[in-house]
């Protein structure tokens, strides 16, 4: 598949006819990264930004005792670093590959001309920032009123529903990532996985998960239940 190809399957570029799409390929930049590697840090200069093409990328911030917190874990075709195109100078996150992955980087300058001639590229972008939005109100307030054991619920709920609603899973991220995008540490995890396991809700092996009581796992998502004395495990 060709840039021009590749771009047209982008959801952010959807709707694009392929003139725009010839223009958007000149300025793109193809790059590769291994796992581990940095893509940008927090504090750098935003240059511009970026769409996953293949691989997973994970933008967080590492608190001031060094403690790392999972922002975004992002797939292809997702955008990362749009920012830089809405006049902040810095990166406010770090982004790292957390596998082999392909990306396309678009230059701020040459990307925000493209923008000004093309009223349907700059609203896609719009939409694109409301969703951030929205992702990030949904993670604050996961994170300040929803306990550990109803984040994961809700997490293999999305997991579930993301994949049409089935009953097993394989876990996209290895547990210790998953600890961090759920604001808590691998051994409480690991607990509440062994409690839901005990309960009944979940039966794991590695990091397949098979929901052996979806209203129960649901219930607990959403807050409307919780595992019987979940106080033990803190």
């Amino acid at each position: 598949m060709n840039i021009v190809e590749t771009l047209s399957s982008i959801p952010l570029f959807l709707g694009l006819p392929e003139n725009q799409l010839v223009e958007l390929s000149r300025i793109v930049v193809d790059k590769r990264f291994k796992r581990g590697d940095i893509i940008f840090s927090e504090g750098d200069e935003g240059i511009g930004f970026y769409i996953v093409i293949s691989g997973k990328i994970k933008i967080y911030k590492i608190s001031p005792d060094g403690k790392e917190q999972i922002l975004h874990i992002l797939g292809a075709g997702e955008p990362f670093g749009e920012i830089a195109l809405m006049g902040e100078q810095f990166y406010p996150a770090h982004a790292e590959a957390m596998d082999k992955s392909r990306i396309f980087f678009f230059p701020k300058v040459p990307f925000a001309s493209l923008i000004k001639q093309n009223p349907s590229l700059a609203l896609n972008m719009i939409a694109i920032l409301f969703f951030r939005l929205h992702e990030f109100t949904v993670m604050i307030e996961s994170l300040s009123l929803k306990d550990v054991p109803t984040r994961l619920a809700d997490y293999l709920i999305y997991l579930s529903e993301r994949n049409g609603g089935v009953s097993e899973l394989k876990l996209d991220i290895p547990k210790t990532q998953l600890a961090n995008l759920l604001g808590t540490i691998p051994e409480t995890l690991s607990r509440i996985f062994a409690k839901m396991t005990k309960q009944g809700l979940i039966k794991t092996d590695g990091p397949n998960i098979k929901i052996l009581d979806y209203h129960a796992l649901k219930e607990l998502s959403t807050a409307e239940k919780r595992l019987s004395d979940i106080g033990e495990l803190f």
